[in-house]
């Protein structure tokens, strides 16, 4: 991976022979930055005027687009003041990944000493302390102290850079080993660790580097010490460990080895509230903390995951090339990784995405059931859900397709499932979520308990003996219209889950961007599909996919069908929770008078809460004695 290094400091610290010395040993380009300096800049300096910000700003940006063009093909030095943390943040604009700083540090007096001795520079030595005093020193740089001898500098900056790690990944499970070899193959350097257990986890890392070629360059580690040390500073390490406290024990094991401004990335499932208690205890320790949502199981994380980072913006620029590089790429080419906001709005969206997942796996399961109801085997309902690929297409209609398929024997591996679903529990949260946010989240909320029920399998098999069914083959429906029942629900299932991100984002005060949301959900995770490719564009013009013109249309259209589904269902005993729910929301929502009045009068019956009046603009309450 190219990068390119600054070399920076004051006039006079030696930026110039160091970087040529360290361009030299690296054997790549050299650019000292005076030289492109506008004539009117060197005219100005040598008149003993001091430049201002505008004189910088043209310059820092030349500069910006010669190490933009070079990354292209090589990595580079270039030598640049960058006194200021804004000069040095338009030098960086768009490469802050790939810029690596070394500051080259000295007192004033043994730098005005060397400048005094230099010769036909246009700089003036009593030019020298309004720039100690412009400095800002870089906190995410390599600083030198410049008595040490140039060679001994050379030295020690070619060990931060070349010998330390880019980036480290904390827990080598099944999504954690993904993402090594992913970040492996796309040419950074890496460093990755799991934790030693005598008899259980044994030199896991390394018997992992060894199993895959584009790991030969990683390093390996279950020594937590050694394996932070190995991380060039400020160190960038993402955990790929269990949500819950798990986190905050590696945490507490990590503090005492990093140093400030270091950067911790949590990829796990965890929830937003701990996310942003972490991101605030970890920011009084002077460490930045990252939540990033991560989806697309083993193999998108190896192929390229959509990445949901959020919390402190300046630390995502330092990881946002590692991310953005190693996630999965949209229709356009653009990485499925967007920084989506502050605190754990990150984690929040991830949750989300986890509960509109719940329900689209539950419909399918829905449909497919109807399907077997029908008479169709596995292989003739893995035919009808694959002919529905042009009208409905997604990753979980394409996988069901696929499991449908599968035989073991004689008989279909899916007829040989136990009928139990597990869950890890963002559904719950989601659920939770939307009862603490006042958001009718109903679909996921019925997609979560038809989960639970299943969990229940032995007293269903003695329930069912005590209870008659009118369960029958008898379905009078079509392939056409179960199609448009699921795309109905689908349709209400994506309005409520990014309703509640809407509720999030207005509460939280995250500002939260629909469509690119949307967006990064296009490639790369579960819930890829046509519809979501689809709500790009929606969004760009509303919050609300009810109120879309081509929503309405589908809705309108598609609705009889749903409607049709449903009720032969029912007639007919066959459980199909998330279909039945989809209708009933649309049908709740889109009532103009709604029977909430009842409740209302039975709440000021036995609480005295009172009420308002239809025929009252003025929003005052009242009570009634009615007895």
């Amino acid at each position: 991976m190219n990068n390119v290094i600054f070399i920076m400091g004051v006039s006079g610290c030696g930026k110039s022979t160091i970087g040529k010395l360290l361009a030299q040993e690296l054997s790549i380009p050299f650019f000292d930055g005076d030289d492109f300096h506008p004539e009117s800049n060197i005219k100005k300096m040598s008149n003993g005027q001091p430049l201002d910000d505008d004189d910088r700003q043209g310059w820092l940006e030349a500069l910006n687009h010669l190490a933009k063009q070079q990354l292209t093909k090589n990595s580079c030095v270039i030598v640049c003041s960058a006194l200021k943390q804004k000069y040095r943040d338009t030098l960086s604009l768009g490469i802050n990944s790939r810029t690596k700083w070394v500051h080259l540090s000295g007192s004033f007096e043994k730098i005005l000493e060397r400048l005094k001795s230099r010769k036909g520079h246009f700089m003036p030595s009593d030019l020298l302390k309004p720039q100690f005093d412009t400095l800002e020193e870089p906190k995410n740089a390599i600083t030198i102290d410049i008595s040490q001898k140039p060679q001994e500098i050379i030295n020690e900056v070619k060990h931060q850079l070349e010998e330390k790690s880019e980036f480290g990944l904390f827990g080598l499970g099944v999504m954690g080993k993904s993402l090594c070899r992913n970040l492996a193959k796309n040419g950074f350097k890496i460093s990755m660790f799991n934790r030693h257990v005598d008899g259980v986890e044994v030199d896991v890392a390394k018997n992992f580097k060894v199993e895959f070629k584009e790991l030969s360059e990683a390093k390996a580690f279950d020594d937590i010490s050694a394996f932070v040390n190995s991380l060039q500073q400020p160190r960038c390490i993402m955990l790929m460990v269990n949500a819950g406290k798990t986190i905050d024990y590696v945490i507490e094991d990590l503090l005492p080895h990093l140093s400030e401004n270091d950067i911790i990335i949590d990829g796990g499932n965890s929830n937003y509230k701990k996310t942003k208690e972490r991101n605030d205890y970890l920011k009084s320790k002077g460490v930045h903390f990252i939540g990033a949502g991560v989806s697309g199981g083993e193999e998108g994380a190896l192929k390229g995951p959509s990445i949901m980072p959020s919390g402190d913006l300046e630390a995502y620029k330092q990881v946002q090339n590692y991310l953005e590089t190693i996630s999965a790429k949209d229709q356009n080419g653009l990485p499925c990784c967007t920084y989506v906001g502050p605190d754990g709005s990150g984690h929040f969206i991830k949750m989300v995405h986890n509960g509109i997942e719940y329900v689209e796996m539950q419909l399918l399961a829905e449909v497919a059931t109807i399907l077997k109801v029908m008479g169709q085997n596995s292989d003739e309902i893995a035919n009808t859900l694959d002919s529905w690929r042009s009208k409905a297409s997604s990753y979980l209609l394409d996988i069901t397709t696929v499991i449908f398929k599968k035989k073991e024997g004689n008989d279909w591996l899916v007829n040989k499932i136990l009928d139990k679903a597990g869950n890890k529990g963002t559904g719950n949260w989601t659920t939770i979520a939307s009862a603490e946010l006042g958001v009718p989240s109903t679909l996921i909320a019925s997609a979560l308990f038809s989960r639970y029920i299943s969990f229940y399998k032995e007293e269903r098999i003695q329930l069912n003996s005590h209870f008659k069914s009118d369960k029958t083959s008898d379905l009078k429906l079509s392939e056409t219209e179960i199609l448009e029942a699921y795309q109905f629900a689908r349709i209400i299932n994506h309005y409520q889950g990014f309703k509640l991100i809407v509720e999030a984002s207005n509460k939280f005060e995250w500002n939260l961007n629909l469509s690119e949301i949307a967006r990064i959900w296009t490639s790369g995770c579960i819930i890829k599909s046509a519809l979501m490719q689809d709500l790009v564009e929606v969004f760009k013009t509303t919050t609300n996919i009810l109120m879309n013109p081509e929503m309405i249309q589908r809705i309108n259209q598609y609705k009889p069908s749903a409607k049709k589904v449903v009720s032969q269902c029912i007639y007919n005993d066959i459980t199909t929770p998330a279909l039945n729910e989809a209708i009933q929301f649309l049908n709740g929502i889109t009532t103009e008078y709604a029977s909430a009045n009842i409740i209302q009068a039975q709440r000021d019956y036995f609480g005295a809460h009172t009420y308002q009046r239809i025929d009252d603009a003025s929003g005052n309450s009242y009570h009634t004695n009615w007895d």
